[in-house]
């Protein structure tokens, strides 16, 4: 009798520890569905519904390689935009516009969370300290 109540009581535990993530996890759910919700109004209309860009007008967000190199300039482009740069992503050249984007830093880390772990990147949380941090310095 003592081992199946100490035995349900092992259960129970185990079923609320499983179902409480870490305080790391439930920060990167609450910037990814943020930034997904923020990628749809704002960044889907261009960037398409899978991050596949537009021929050879939009660039796609589907380069993990390039999204890692400029990490550090990502919260510049969302914020600033680009101005007839020209992008090499997946070997091919992107040359146009990015309008800017009137966002704040927390916005802006949700949706950098949402692009940078959607479409094949898995980048981990980028947080609105990040994004503050980035922001100061950009060209």
């Amino acid at each position: 009798m003592k081992f199946k109540i100490i035995a349900g009581l092992v259960l129970v535990l185990s079923v609320i520890i499983a179902s409480c993530g870490s305080q790391e996890d439930m920060e990167f759910k609450r910037y990814y569905l943020g930034g997904e919700q923020l990628y749809k109004q704002r960044c889907q209309n261009c960037h398409g519904t899978n991050g596949e860009g537009l021929s050879n007008l939009i660039p796609p967000l589907t380069d993990s390689t390039f999204l890692k190199t400029n990490k550090k300039q990502l919260a510049c482009i969302v914020n600033n935009g680009l101005k007839g740069a020209i992008q090499v992503i997946h070997g091919k050249s992107f040359v146009g516009d990015m309008p800017a984007n009137d966002m704040s830093p927390v916005d802006i880390a949700r949706v950098l969370t949402y692009v940078t772990n959607s479409f094949g990147n898995k980048m981990g949380t980028v947080t609105s300290e990040d994004v503050a941090k980035d922001l100061k310095d950009c060209k």
